[in-house]
């Protein structure tokens, strides 16, 4: 590659190992005390990896700490406010594992009548995802072919670039934005910043970036 030339943009793909960590809940004091002993990589497990599986009925939380607060304590108000965390504002996992226990904390301040325990089996077990990642061998030297070749990716590329991008680099922004931007497509780099990959399943966002893309 000579300095005139772009760098190109390399797509990579992740494959998981799901384990559980030994820890698991049974009220909400508990969920908050493992919740700020718990890797970042158990966070993200259970905020985002509903986002990735298919789904024959949406569920009605992608986070899954709400669902459990919900399903088996029956809390709903919190559950609510548990998803209704806003994951597009968080740019670090420390940011959203601060967002979770405030939520939770505040629901402890204000709520003083006696703990809800879970039935004996329905505690919450922590669990963490080790990544592995491993290009694709698809390789965009420039923006058009960049977007051809988007067509083609999985899902976990989609959801290794778009949503694990923005807490690795620490930025409101993901890897297909960052490296138009470098390339000096700021327009368009902006324009697929504004997507929001939680209100859509990976194949509509995939579709809304080749669109973007193609315009």
């Amino acid at each position: 590659m000579t300095p005139d030339q772009p760098k190109p943009f390399v797509f990579f793909t992740e494959t998981r190992l799901v384990a559980l960590t030994g820890r698991k809940a049974s009220n909400i004091e508990e969920l908050l005390q493992h919740l700020g002993q718990v890797s970042g990589s158990c966070i993200f497990y259970h905020t985002h990896y509903l986002y990735l599986t298919h789904h024959f009925e949406k569920p009605r939380f992608y986070n899954e700490f709400a669902n459990w607060v919900s399903r088996a304590l029956q809390e709903e108000r919190l559950a609510e406010r548990l998803a209704g965390i806003d994951l597009l504002e968080m740019t670090s996992i420390r940011d959203l594992r601060e967002a979770i226990g405030r939520v939770i904390q505040k629901h402890l301040e204000s709520d003083r009548k006696t703990l809800r325990t879970c039935p004996a089996g329905d505690e919450f077990h922590f669990c963490e995802a080790r990544s592995f990642i491993m290009p694709t061998g698809l390789v965009a030297a420039g923006v058009p072919e960049f977007f051809d070749l988007l067509g083609n990716v999985t899902n976990d590329c989609l959801h290794f670039h778009f949503f694990e991008a923005r807490l690795r680099l620490e930025r409101p922004t993901n890897d297909f934005s960052q490296w138009l931007r470098d390339l000096g497509q700021t327009k368009l780099a902006a324009k697929i910043d504004r997507l929001n990959p939680y209100a859509m399943t990976l194949d509509e966002l995939k579709r809304e970036i080749v669109k973007l893309g193609r315009k």
